[in-house]
């Protein structure tokens, strides 16, 4: 009987800290797939404004040949 009083202490702060170390890891896999989440948008926004330039770089060209066929 007196060691199932010391043992019973024993295994419920044993099952307390895997419920605290559990609660860790998903708290942890939500941040991180939230982080990926955000890496995701960031290459799409960078692609969005690297098409922007393009468009942008392609129209400044157009302009550029028309101004040097009407200086002709």
């Amino acid at each position: 009987m007196k060691t199932l009083k010391i043992l019973f202490p024993g295994l419920a702060c044993i099952l307390l800290a895997a419920c605290g170390l559990s609660e860790t890891a998903s708290t942890t896999a939500a941040i991180a797939a939230a982080k990926a989440r955000e890496i995701e948008q960031g290459k799409q926004q960078m692609e969005q404004v690297k098409q922007q330039i393009d468009a942008a770089n392609q129209q400044a060209e157009a302009q550029r040949k028309a101004i040097e066929s009407v200086a002709q």
